[in-house]
């Protein structure tokens, strides 16, 4: 954890400074493919699934470990021949994930904020899933297993290849001549983000694009089919917490309902999206009918808005980075009550971003809860170490932020029921 936490220091500001970079390239261009909105809703989400995992938020049910341990027939040594195999294998391990999760109910839940956004820009890569608590499929590890690869090279090979699935996510790279057939390239992971007929469960390689073609779901982008993203039945929301629970709220429900207790077992193993048919004719849900001809999920945002937005990014960067910098210092229990902090924090200003007015009520929570802390630790988890006045400054801020976004909530649905009225 300490580790995985110490290499996001480096990694998040590099991502961050790509993300600003293609906005700056998109407005330049006068091709703007990153709303404001939209990218702080995926910076939000890639805040929590980072938090989650540093804070080791989840459990394999068969660890990596166990499988060398036991089925082990020779044990290869630390190399560059190990780390090659390690990155092949995991590719294939995650294109076998990538695929069960787009084509099964229960697993789609852990994905779909990935897809979520109606865009496509490096900043969507950052959408990650917190929904994820038990892991399930490390015997697709088998053939490292065999082979004796180190579990130490799988965990420090899997973040590279984690972090290696991020450049393709931009829609200003057109196609790469010969790399288009063994990498994956940014023209086919458009395919795989797009709800088009033409595209959509298509290529789920992650690195390489030769898993695709092996096993039957190859798709090149075609020159007459723009692609349009998201998903079909749209989330509707900034808050990355809300998404992704979104559809295992919609899977319960559907459960209760189902009057066929086969159906309340059968929808969590069926294809992604199916529904017992009594239960869709009574509780229909929203679903895009034509990719061409549909309102891409869009709220007020104000340039003032926006501006207070980026200035709670800000200071949730500042404090994330401060949690990975120190968790071993931090310790436990007070790193998971941090951790409990930031999805506040983040559920707040995403509220606020959809216009909702509990946005208010949520802001206040998260400034009784960061005083709290501050009253009851006489610090902000050993920060002042490094300024004597944090303690201060955060009280201040957390009571402004609760003043400035109840402001925010109050005139926005004022606004809103205005034009009610006058319409």
């Amino acid at each position: 954890m300490e580790q995985y936490g110490k290499i996001l220091l480096f990694a998040m500001p590099a991502f961050l400074a790509l993300v600003l970079l293609e906005k700056w390239y998109g407005w330049y261009k006068g091709k703007d493919t990153v709303p404001n909105m939209d990218m702080i809703a995926s910076l939000s989400s890639g805040v929590t699934n980072v938090t989650k995992d540093v804070l080791g938020l989840s459990v394999a049910i068969l660890s990596y470990e166990w499988l060398v341990t036991h089925i082990a027939i020779i044990h290869l040594q630390s190399g560059l021949l190990t780390i090659v195999i390690a990155f092949i294998v995991l590719d294939f391990a995650g294109y076998w994930v990538h695929r069960i999760d787009h084509t099964i109910n229960f697993f789609w839940n852990s994905h779909i904020v990935h897809h979520s956004s109606e865009e496509f820009n490096l900043a969507c890569a950052l959408r990650q899933s917190v929904s994820t608590f038990v892991r399930l499929f490390a015997f697709l590890l088998i053939p490292a297993a065999l082979l004796g690869v180190p579990s130490i090279i799988i965990a420090t090979v899997a973040p590279i290849h984690l972090f290696a699935q991020f450049w393709y996510h931009t829609q200003h790279i057109n196609r790469m001549g010969f790399l288009e057939k063994i990498l994956v390239t940014p023209s086919h992971h458009r395919v795989h983000h797009a709800i088009n007929k033409e595209y959509i469960d298509k290529n789920y390689s992650q690195i390489f694009i030769f898993w695709d073609k092996l096993f039957g779901t190859f798709q090149e982008e075609l020159p007459d089919v723009k692609p349009v993203y998201g998903i079909t039945r749209p989330v509707r929301t900034w808050n990355p917490i809300k998404i992704n629970f979104q559809h295992m709220w919609l899977m319960i429900q559907d459960a209760w309902y189902a009057k066929s207790f086969k159906d309340k077992l059968r929808i969590w193993f069926m294809p992604t999206g199916w529904r017992p048919a009594d239960v869709a004719t009574k509780y229909p849900v929203y679903k895009i009918d034509n990719v061409y001809s549909f309102e891409k999920y869009n709220t007020k945002s104000a340039t003032l808005l926006n501006v207070w937005i980026w200035i709670q990014m800000i200071i949730l960067l500042l404090l994330i980075s401060y949690l990975f910098g120190n968790i071993a210092k931090i310790g436990s229990p007070q790193m998971f009550l941090y951790g409990g902090f930031v999805f506040i924090y983040v559920y707040a200003y995403s509220e606020l971003m959809d216009g909702n007015k509990s946005a208010i009520v949520w802001e206040i929570v998260t400034a009784l809860v960061g005083i709290g802390f501050v009253i009851y630790f006489g610090d902000w988890f050993g920060a002042s170490k490094l300024f004597s006045r944090i303690g201060s400054f955060l009280i201040t801020y957390f009571i402004l932020s609760a003043a400035v976004t109840s402001w925010f909530a109050y005139s926005t649905n004022k606004q809103t029921s205005e034009l009610s009225v006058s319409s």
